[in-house]
């Protein structure tokens, strides 16, 4: 692919992708902001719960990048037959993996609150959302993986669109129900959770409509998902393993943050819930990134070009260092601006104030080595790579030197945060190393 084309290409997906996330992200914005106007205790009981949230979306995520890893591959040789065998497994998967996690949140919900705090009336406050979201749970699955479903063959703009319309009813909906405007009650985060919980109603709805009456590419229909083929699904598990694996222990990560940070004054919950909801938003260009660098690279290994693949690799980590300069800059400017949307108190503030400059440098390193390690590396075909990297820096570095600082040291919030985003920076060195010097762009598909 000349440069003109490949560059076409990229920004064709990537500025999609990233719109996506952007918008998706916003509607935890909108629910932060609402309701940090409405309590701060109910802002830190949401904020609890979505860490749970989080876990759960890391699983999907870890699914259907399995899928989108192993599915590039054959849809760059156009087998799509065994493309809709592979998305009906991952369908399989991420269900099962919904209907666990809707068990385990409604029969221990004290405990799962009790993990990231002990004020009272924040837990009494996230149990409540809880409540209603976890109704999410199944249609959000079976939007995440027809989404990847169509990523892996290129189709990003219905994932644009689903994403604005999600935007548009949750932030309608909180504003009424949160609130208790026109005439509704007003329910806080009771109606937070409603206003979700109808968005990814309507998702879902139309995701499958788009599927089976829009799609021609890979055609997929309900007969598809009843029917399974044993050696493909292996394969599938193969890859999708090691991703949900270290995925799962991301998101218990990120949950270990809100729970040591809650843990240590009253004030850090809320500060992190709206430092870390920002970031994630501005963070969504390197997500993009990555998700596009995985469909462009495991295509172009489906097809057996190594040489093409490693051209790509170098071009694509140029591209990476110039969205983290973006990236981190964007985030240091808008701080300001966004932290006056909130009713926040003043130490509150000025602590969420100093983990987004923290986060701001975090971005610029991250936004290299996710892109290289998610989109490079393991789209390529080696998911073990980044699995060890992970297991290393996070569990072996990261956590324990945050619990130490936090309760051994007692340092303050904002030193435990820069220990909790190290890894951000340090992952940097081995992704150059073996994207630039290792072999890991691995063929996959069985001909």
């Amino acid at each position: 692919m000349e440069k003109k084309n490949f560059y076409k290409a990229f920004f064709a997906m990537y500025v999609v992708l990233v719109l996506q996330n952007v918008i998706s992200l916003s509607v935890n914005l909108a629910d932060n902001l609402m309701l940090g106007s409405y309590s701060e205790t109910a802002l830190s009981g949401v904020a609890a719960v979505n860490q749970i949230q989080f876990v759960y979306q890391q699983l999907l995520v870890a699914i259907g990048d399995g899928l989108v890893i192993l599915c590039s591959q054959y849809w760059g040789k156009k087998q799509t037959e065994a493309m809709r065998k592979i998305a009906a497994t991952a369908m399989r998967t991420a269900l099962t993996v919904a209907v666990v996690m809707f068990v385990l949140v409604s029969l221990f919900p004290e405990k799962a609150m009790g993990f990231f705090t002990t004020d009272a009336a924040i837990a009494e406050q996230g149990m409540l959302y809880m409540g209603t979201i976890r109704h999410t749970y199944i249609f959000f699955a079976v939007t995440m993986i027809l989404l990847a479903s169509m990523r892996s063959v290129e189709t990003v703009n219905i994932a644009f669109y689903l994403s604005v319309s999600t935007l548009i009813i949750n932030c309608c909906m909180n504003y009424t129900l949160i609130f208790g405007h026109f005439g509704a009650p007003e329910l806080g985060v009771t109606g937070a959770a409603i206003g979700t919980l109808t968005a990814r109603i309507v998702e879902c709805a139309a995701m499958i409509f788009y599927v089976w009456k829009k799609d021609k590419k890979l055609n997929l229909c309900l007969r598809d998902y009843l029917h399974r083929a044993p050696i493909l699904s292996r394969d599938f598990f193969r890859v999708s393993l090691p991703i949900m694996f270290i995925s799962s222990l991301w998101g218990l990560n990120n949950a270990l943050q809100t729970a040591i940070l809650g843990h240590m004054t009253s004030i850090a919950i809320a500060a992190n819930s709206v430092a870390s909801t920002l970031f994630l938003v501005v963070k969504s260009t390197a997500v993009g990134a990555a998700s596009t660098a995985s469909v462009i690279i495991g295509k172009a290994v489906g097809v057996g070009d190594m040489d093409v693949v490693r051209k790509y690799a170098i071009r694509l980590q140029k591209m990476f260092l110039v969205i983290g300069i973006i990236s981190g800059t964007l985030l240091y400017f808008i701080r300001i601006p966004i932290l006056s949307l909130y009713d926040l108190s003043p130490e509150t503030r000025e602590m969420a104030n100093a983990f987004l400059i923290i986060l701001s440098v975090v971005c610029m390193t991250m936004s290299y080595q996710m892109p290289v390690n998610n989109g490079l590396i393991r789209g390529g075909g080696n998911p073990m790579f980044v699995v060890k990297m992970d297991l290393i820096s996070i569990w072996g570095i990261v956590i324990p030197l945050s619990l130490i600082m936090a309760f051994v040291v007692k340092a303050s919030p904002i030193v435990v945060v820069c220990c909790l985003n190290l890894d951000q920076v340090f992952k940097c060195i081995p992704a150059f190393l073996e994207v630039n010097f290792g072999h890991w762009a691995r063929k996959l598909t069985r001909n």
